[in-house]
């Protein structure tokens, strides 16, 4: 890993832009988003893109909205097709694509000016496989932007390891929308038709090919977070259990495969930390199913328990944890109960230490 900082990559003169990028945009029932989103990828200061947009079956103006669109720039190709999920949209998508390089958008967010000039530039001065950029999150009440100007080169499999890691200074994540793809990379690489989360295993598999990542700490992509029907806004739900869940599975084989027991165990430990984070979050929220969730998320962790108990002291982990999860397999309840001690003592107390410690600082000063 190499970090670069105050990185400026060169700019792509509009003579120079004779390599096709094909932006892969699905959509299904967001009429009051589409046009922004495919608006800013028009607006591109790289202007040699095609941008195939697939309809998925929407039910209200989407595709109304997209064919307009599509009149007023020749470079927006639509498809419409009959509902089958954002999965099966893009896997569309990436099979009309034309372009050496493949770059996705959601429909409902959307992209600045310099987005893929910026990326595609990276990507070609690094000589690398994949670009990826940091986000905005944009919230109905404000936007959080944690930029910083700097760009690290990844070499090998490092960007694997850190999005395993599940590295915060790092927004790597498993999205497919803040990556640029060589075409290349994406050769036999599809998203799981019918299932959500479909990214988990798609963003592995890319990951895991690349030779060399470019990550730019800078935000261009403008990812809405609390969208009112967004998937990704959707608490627990029986879709955790037939398709989240084993989606994770699923990515710890392919790294048992791939000949890294390291990155399985790690990602194992943040998965079953999850389960325990998903455990309380249902502790706190009445759901109508709730009670049926805890139990299935309580046999999951007592079926696993010698794979907890091994995971739990990979290199990583935090020993706190290990000492959770041992008191769940104990008894769910005591955990519980310590659970919210923690949350309405141990916090609030810390938090009234570091405010007095500030105050009597600058009272010295």
């Amino acid at each position: 890993m190499r970090i670069i900082e105050h990185y400026q990559q060169a700019a792509i003169r509009e003579e120079n832009q004779t390599a096709l990028l094909s932006v892969i945009v699905a959509a299904y029932n967001i009429e009051a988003y589409i046009e922004r989103g495919i608006q800013s990828i028009c607006r591109q200061t790289y202007r040699n893109l095609e941008i195939i947009v697939v309809d998925d079956g929407s039910t209200d103006q989407t595709g109304a909205i997209c064919d307009r669109l599509m009149q007023e720039d020749n470079r927006v190709h639509v498809i419409h097709k009959a509902n089958g999920g954002p999965a099966e949209a893009r896997n569309v998508g990436i099979a009309q694509a034309k372009g050496q390089y493949i770059g996705f958008v959601d429909g409902d967010d959307w992209i600045d000016p310099d987005m893929y000039e910026k990326m595609l530039s990276a990507l070609l001065e690094q000589n690398a496989d994949i670009a990826i950029c940091r986000y905005r999150q944009v919230h109905k009440t404000h936007t959080e932007d944690a930029s910083v100007d700097r760009a690290i080169l990844f070499e090998d499999q490092e960007a694997l390891q850190y999005y395993v890691e599940e590295v915060e200074e790092f927004a790597i994540q498993n999205a497919a929308w803040n990556k640029l793809y060589r075409r290349e990379i994406l050769t036999d690489v599809s998203f799981p038709v019918g299932k959500w989360y479909e990214d988990i295993m798609f963003a592995t598999m890319a990951l895991s090919r690349a030779k060399r990542c470019i990550y730019l700490d800078t935000a261009y992509y403008n990812y809405i977070i609390d969208r009112e029907g967004s998937i990704m806004n959707t608490q627990i739900n029986p879709r955790t259990f037939t398709d989240q869940i084993p989606a994770y599975r699923e990515k710890t084989q392919f790294l048992v495969d791939l000949g890294r027991q390291d990155l399985a165990d790690i990602h194992d430990y943040f998965f079953y930390k999850r389960l325990l984070l998903f455990f309380n979050q249902l502790k706190e929220r009445k759901l109508p199913d709730g009670d049926e969730y805890l139990q299935k998320i309580t046999d999951i962790i007592h079926k696993d328990r010698e794979r907890i108990e091994l995971v739990f002291t990979c290199p990583v982990a935090d020993p706190r944890d290990l000492r959770k999860a041992k008191l769940f397999l104990k008894s769910p309840a005591r955990y519980w109960r310590k659970v919210k001690w923690e949350q309405s003592v141990v916090i609030p107390c810390k938090a009234a230490v570091k405010t007095m410690l500030r105050r009597i600082v600058r009272g010295s000063e």
